[in-house]
């Protein structure tokens, strides 16, 4: 879905996965400092938007999801995921309850297969799933803003700004009173920097929630079942994951960014040595320089020099060894 907000000066189209909305206005660093400083908004009108409606919602995705939502208070923000038998990750909700509807926003382009497996779980509970991604744009203000966000409006507020569930229609009005907009770029930039994961990012088809930190957050631990909750639970209990989250400070002389998927080995083994990981996603910051999160194999030293492609990288640990 294409937003509006393109046709705002200097915007330039994202590519891949955030297709629809803009990489940038045109000052990449403009825009992260603006957000850091709680000024601006993020136009994330790309996003999925699903609601649950129905008197046995909160009871019913309790069944589903890995947080503990049966008892959530309405404007309360909380994060899910729903695993695969296997308890690998397959979506990633971000939820309020506005008191009558959860809303939800997902990655772009997921609604149709999360809203399948839900109706596919409806049974004989009192609830009604609806994708209302072509009726509302999910907007971001950022931490420390003071901006007001329209009457009436569903907002979902977190440590890291405040996700407004915006009638679609507004959306340009809403830029022409709460600029300036910054682009996706910039709001990567400050996840990355803040180590968040994100699905299709940080995550493939094996993923499961303790190797990106999500244990606590989104996967509550002493909850009812859930589908794949034998695995969140056996490796919680018994064992380690696989792998673990890292952030990457990168070698800054280089001119490109080490794109998502590339193999990150030990800096000792070289280039041709054996692949421990992969570069999830990579970001430049206006302060820190060249950034990335990887995901690399639990018994990486953590005080072990990396490369990421051919560029130098340096380690801080995300996730326990």
């Amino acid at each position: 879905m294409k937003s509006p907000l393109l046709f705002l000066p200097g915007a330039v189209a994202a590519e891949g996965h955030d297709e629809g909305v803009a990489a940038h206005y045109g000052d990449l660093f403009r825009e992260q400092r603006a957000l850091a400083d709680g000024t601006g908004f993020v136009d994330l009108s790309h996003r999925g938007v699903v609601t649950v409606t129905g008197d046995d919602r909160l009871s019913w995705l309790h069944l589903l999801l890995t947080q503990h939502v049966s008892e959530l208070p309405a404007g309360q923000a909380t994060e899910a995921l729903i695993l695969s038998a296997h308890g690998h990750i397959e979506h990633a909700l971000y939820l309020v309850d506005d008191g009558e509807s959860v809303w939800a926003h997902v990655e772009p382009g997921t609604q149709e297969a999360l809203i399948g497996y839900l109706e596919s779980m409806k049974f004989f509970y009192r609830v009604e799933v609806a994708d209302r991604t072509g009726e509302f744009a999910v907007v971001h203000l950022p931490a420390g803003s003071i901006a007001e966000p329209p009457k009436g409006v569903v907002v979902r507020e977190t440590p890291h700004g405040r996700d407004l569930f915006l009638p679609r229609a507004g959306l340009e009005s809403f830029a022409a009173e709460h600029g300036p907009a910054a682009g996706i770029l910039a709001y990567e930039a400050l996840r990355v920097e803040t180590h968040r994961p994100r699905v299709g990012f940080e995550t493939d088809h094996r993923t499961i929630p303790h190797e990106l930190g999500w244990i606590g957050s989104a996967v509550h631990l002493q909850k009812g079942c859930y589908r794949g909750q034998e695995t969140v639970a056996r490796v919680h209990n018994l064992g380690k994951p696989p792998r673990r989250l890292v952030f990457l400070h990168l070698d800054g002389s280089e001119v490109h960014l080490p794109g998502h998927g590339t193999p990150v080995r030990l800096a000792s083994d070289g280039e041709e040595g054996r692949q421990l990981g992969f570069i999830t996603t990579s970001a430049r910051h206006h302060e820190l320089g060249p950034i990335a999160l990887a995901l690399v194999k639990r018994n990486v030293p953590v005080d072990a020099e990396l490369l990421a492609g051919d560029t130098a990288a340096a380690q801080e640990p995300v996730v326990e060894q």
